[in-house]
């Protein structure tokens, strides 16, 4: 079997077996054509070709070329979890992808938004809102949600009417691997969303089919994750600061502050929908940059 063939049914074991997300198929795709890219050109096109040399030099060529570590990490997972997947169809002997170390990546803190910024943000799109114009009261909740619940944006964008309970302040969403889980939000959200419902949903599906989701666009259909960013980072780069301005930084922010605030590391974890406790750590390390630098600033013997 050529590569090129069997990575057609890997891509769908991973849709249809391991319910990845669109945005981690399109990395993993984006990884292994470039393997498969690579084959071609040292005609090595077969399966069989697959060993722990030709993955070697394949990320060889990958740092040579000036790839980041990180991009290198994640270029290893991908193969590791292909080779994996041909060992088990049994189109290889052996799984060449074990033995396949992967370089540490190089690992830079998320970007984090005051407190102070934030109100600013909130004091505009509040502002913005008071008119009743949709756009503006949907634009208020959007960002009321994201910044209360932590969301990752498709997340928000996938949210169907049904899964909002602004009885009980929760939203309940489909998260990486298709895992469910209920995150709580608080009254201010609620208030914006409450007012986007009655006051902007319905004027943005005047005259158009009806939807089950709950962020719509101004032509009726679901709201696009390409608009939230670009309504987040409209928001947030005028701040200043280094990071993206994306809307991951508000899910960043949500859980520094509330690690800040005295929350469990757990309950964070939860809340983020982070398999790992790894993964929701690195905000213990934002909080310490964060006091180091304050201390350093108010302290007269720092």
């Amino acid at each position: 079997m050529r590569i090129d063939s069997a990575l057609d049914g890997f891509m769908q074991y991973l849709s249809a077996e391991r319910g990845y997300s669109e945005h981690t198929i399109k990395a993993y795709s984006s990884d292994l054509k470039d393997l498969s890219s690579f084959a071609e050109r040292k005609n090595r096109e077969a399966v069989s070709d697959v060993t722990l040399d030709f993955l070697r030099d394949w990320l060889y060529e990958s740092a040579q070329a000036g790839l980041s570590k990180t991009t290198l990490a994640r270029r290893t997972a991908s193969a590791r979890s292909f080779t994996q997947w041909l060992r088990r169809q049994g189109f290889l002997e052996t799984d060449p992808g074990s033995r396949l170390k992967s370089p540490k990546a190089d690992q830079s803190l998320p970007r984090v938004i005051s407190q102070p910024q934030l109100q600013d943000v909130f004091d505009f799109l509040t502002s913005n809102a008071a008119e009743g114009e949709p756009v503006a009261l949907r634009d208020l909740a959007i960002v009321e949600l994201l910044y209360a619940s932590g969301l990752r944006v498709s997340e928000l964008v996938g949210l169907n009417l049904g899964n909002v309970d602004l009885d009980r302040l929760t939203v309940r969403v489909l998260g990486k691997g298709s895992k469910e889980r209920v995150v709580p939000f608080g009254n201010p959200a609620a208030t914006a969303l409450l007012d986007y419902l009655v006051r902007a949903r319905t004027v943005l599906l005047e005259g158009k089919p009806a939807t089950s989701a709950f962020f719509v666009g101004a032509r009726g259909g679901r709201l696009s994750t390409r608009a939230v960013y670009g309504l987040v980072a409209s928001l947030l780069e005028p701040l200043g600061g280094s990071g993206p301005a994306g809307p991951h930084a508000l899910r960043h922010t949500a859980a520094t502050h509330l690690l800040d605030g005295g929350a469990d590391l757990r309950i964070v974890q939860e809340m983020l929908g982070h398999a790992s406790m790894g993964t929701t750590q690195i905000y213990t390390h934002v909080s310490m940059e964060r006091l180091t630098s304050s201390y350093q600033q108010a302290h007269p013997r720092a």
